[in-house]
């Protein structure tokens, strides 16, 4: 490893990776490994730059890249076909290619998308800021312009017009990277590139943030002998903990839990990646305190677990958890992030002299003393060993809470409710699903549906970028498929045409949801998708078709954005309606596996439903459900009244 004079202390590739993976402990695909001796046969056949970045994203886990072609990366997409491991993904437009990225590393812990200069890489940055602010691994490679080109003061084509250094030459893009990644290299000379490439994927691991590498076009297929043989097995700076503050940590928090009446466990999203997650469930057990979760931390958690009583989203959250929450003497906040979506317009009723803070390496006791140093795993496991065990929430709350009853069944051409739909959602999880939720009402409809255990759920919470699901479902889905070989491109002749769904046939009688689904061997995407979301970024449903990759898309049609009409309405969010099902046949043009329905009632959803999990669990089932443009959760309302009001404050003179 080049760059081992600037790792100190490591552990083995084993323990680094098992810390990677998606927040539910998946390992996605798992393609048969190269022997050493296939692994000295391809690099002795092709010793470039190329295949060396081609062997590093393999050796990580990453074997699907998604990838935009233009001039300046050509060369660079030769030399990464070359790895027979590494299945290219070739996506729609560049902004996809990064939301598939963020979903991708979602479930497989490192993502990665590789786009040419300037025109690629701008389209680029919204979906690798969403990365940023979720805190995901993924590995931003653009090509750029060749190496002598920099030197030569030459007005080159995708630029934008600046040759002056002072002016940022050719480094406009490199620039703008800087603020949505924790590292950035250029590679315009190949003798420092094996570090450079060592380092961006250092950081991005261990700091869990995008990282960026760009690679001149003449250096794709550049030789060097640090690429004569296989790279050197990757590991990890381990992270490192002062066991001193750590106990000092553990006494002072232990001595506040030893006081409280009713502590509380709240999970945040940056439990996400591996360790941290394991000692917090850990304490969970040995504590039985209860345990609640903020919305983007839904399926970190198992949800069958021994005091565990939901979310808490404030004013919004489940049934009684807010009471528990707000009104506990010591709330252990691990990993939590608080915005104004999370805190509902700033609305929370928590008090910061109850909460001890847990993030970041380091514990703040009551907004108080603070220690620092320490890796939320090392202090949550050695405070379960520390704690006493305290049901007095959990008792407390099954005591308060009362299950809500599901809607009832609706009239035969009655049409169809959000919450109806949603109640079908429920019958469909198993632990081979995820349910992947756009932003919008499907996070407040999907927030209340009870997970079992190994069914994953993601959101896109911090970030709130509108049209992310359709890449992501394309990256998550890839991820979960069960090997490498199953991604490559459909072979058209193979296929048959596009299926339809006859709407006035009547609902016949419906097979076991859990069973079917639960035959699938690999986790099968549940999308829920608003038609204005659908509307920015639809295109890549054909990369999907064309990869075989076979989601369930439920696009939800109320003719506007729905959450943005809950926030501030006007005229600008009502959208233009499309034949949705119409369009994704044209995506398709009868080349891949691909069923569609268009359902407006109870009856038609429940036949979609059994069609898509049972004769056609191959294909990519999109079913478009009808809805009232009104017909949105009380939850969006509340929430949605709130963050307006916090949007619509009058300027205070700082």
């Amino acid at each position: 490893l080049s760059s081992r004079a600037h790792l100190t202390t490591r552990v083995s590739r084993k323990k680094a990776m098992s810390s990677l993976g998606d927040k539910h402990g998946a390992t996605g695909i798992n393609p048969k490994k190269l022997t050493y001796e296939e692994q000295v046969k391809l690099s002795a056949e092709a010793p470039n730059l190329g295949v060396h970045i081609a062997n590093r994203l393999v050796e990580l886990g990453c074997t699907t890249a998604f990838a935009v072609p233009g001039d300046f990366n050509l060369l660079l997409l030769d030399q990464l076909l070359k790895h027979p491991q590494l299945q290219m993904a070739w996506c729609c437009n560049e902004l996809n290619a990064g939301y598939a990225a963020d979903g991708y590393a979602r479930k497989k812990g490192i993502g990665c998308c590789v786009v040419t200069f300037s025109v690629g890489g701008f389209s680029a940055l919204n979906a690798i800021a969403g990365a940023m602010s979720e805190d995901l691994p993924v590995q931003v490679i653009s090509g750029v312009p060749n190496s002598n080109d920099y030197a030569q003061n030459r007005v080159l084509h995708h630029t934008t017009g600046m040759t002056n250094p002072a002016s940022g030459g050719f480094n406009q893009q490199l620039r703008c990277f800087k603020e949505v990644t924790c590292y950035q290299a250029t590679l315009n000379h190949v003798e420092d590139a094996h570090r450079l490439i060592d380092e961006a994927i250092s950081a991005a691991l261990v700091r869990k943030k995008p990282a960026y590498i760009e690679v001149c076009c003449n250096l794709a297929d550049a030789t060097h002998p640090s690429f004569t043989r296989p790279p050197v097995p990757y590991m990890l700076p381990h992270a490192h903990t002062n066991p001193n503050s750590c106990q000092a940590a553990v006494d002072a928090v232990g001595e506040v839990l030893d006081k409280a009446i009713k502590p509380v466990l709240l999970a945040g999203p940056r439990l996400r990646h591996g360790h941290e997650r394991d000692a917090f469930l850990e304490l969970a057990q040995s504590s039985k305190y209860a345990v609640a979760i903020q919305p983007d931390a839904k399926g970190m958690v198992p949800e069958d677990l021994e005091g565990f009583i939901g979310l808490y989203w404030g004013s919004i959250s489940w049934p009684c958890v807010c009471e528990i929450v707000e009104s506990a003497d010591v709330v252990v906040c691990c990993g939590t992030v608080w915005t104004d979506y999370s805190t509902v317009g700033y609305s929370l009723l928590l008090r910061p002299d109850h909460i001890i803070n847990v993030g970041d390496h380091r514990v703040t006791v009551k907004s108080g003393a603070t220690y620092g140093c320490i890796t939320s795993e090392h202090f949550l496991s050695a405070l379960a060993k520390r704690v006493k065990p305290n049901p007095t929430a959990v008792t407390a709350f099954q005591r308060m809470s009362t299950p809500m009853p599901p809607p009832e069944r609706q009239g035969p051409n009655e049409q169809l409710q959000v919450k109806v739909l949603f109640k079908h959602i429920q019958e469909m999880l198993t632990p081979n699903t995820c349910v992947l939720s756009e932003v919008g009402d499907s996070w407040f409809n999907t927030q209340k549906l009870r997970l079992p255990r190994g069914c994953a759920y993601e959101m896109q919470m911090r970030y709130g970028s509108i049209g992310w699901s359709v890449g992501a479902t394309l990256g998550y889905a890839a991820a979960c498929a069960p090997s490498v070989y199953d991604i490559k491109a459909c072979d058209i002749s193979q296929l048959s045409g596009t299926e339809g769904m006859h709407q006035g046939k009547e609902a016949t009688e419906q097979p076991n949801r859990q069973a079917v689904m639960a035959e699938s061997q690999h986790t099968r995407v549940i999308s829920l998708i608003g038609d204005g979301s659908f509307q920015m970024t639809c295109q890549d449903v054909s990369t999907m078709l064309r990869y075989g990759l076979n989601p369930i898309i439920f696009l939800i049609n109320n003719l506007s954005y729905t959450i943005e009409v809950q926030i501030h309405d006007g005229p600008y969010n009502a959208i233009m309606n499309w034949d949705y099902e119409g369009m994704v046949k044209c995506l398709n043009n009868g080349q891949g596996r691909l069923w569609t329905a268009k359902v407006q009632t109870e009856e038609q959803l429940e036949d979609a439903i059994a069609k898509a999990t049972n004769e056609h669990k191959n294909h990519l089932c999109f079913i478009e459900v009808i809805v009232d443009r009104d017909d949105c959760s009380k939850e969006l309302l509340e929430w949605g009244t709130r963050v307006g009001a916090a949007n619509g404050r009058p300027h205070s003179p700082h």
